[in-house]
């Protein structure tokens, strides 16, 4: 499911979004050696539970883009249902497509944020 353009943001594919975070984090596990090559060094259990919040935080994630995504869906459909006069009353479309621009910009400075994070680290001397 795409969300359209709210708010001057592009469509985003959520799902997609979603499934390339999750290969993300568990390449992450992968390449840090969370496995059976972490319990012969003695850091299995530390890598464990990194690899756990790890899985948490994608979850986490995961969640809230559905979240934005359903608030989406919703403001799509009272919009269909207000144009073809189903719909009572019209605040209630109002309402529905504000909380998707918000939270649909939310994402985004969040999106944003991060990005501006991760490129600082990477600017950081070692």
């Amino acid at each position: 499911m795409a969300i359209s353009g709210i708010g001057g943001v592009g469509g985003i594919n959520l799902n997609q979004l979603a499934q390339q975070y999750r290969q993300q984090v568990q390449g992450a596990d992968a390449t840090s050696g969370a496995g059976a090559a972490t319990q012969v060094t003695g850091g299995g259990a530390a890598n464990q539970a990194a690899a756990t919040r790890g899985a948490d935080f994608a979850k986490s994630i995961e969640s809230s883009l559905n979240n934005v995504a359903q608030l989406d869906q919703t403001a799509q459909n009272k919009a269909i249902s207000a144009a073809t006069g189903d719909l009572t009353d019209v605040h209630d479309y109002v309402i529905a497509a504000t909380q998707a621009q918000v939270a649909t910009e939310l994402t985004t400075t969040v999106r944003n944020k991060a990005l501006d994070s991760f490129n600082e680290i990477m600017r950081m001397p070692l």
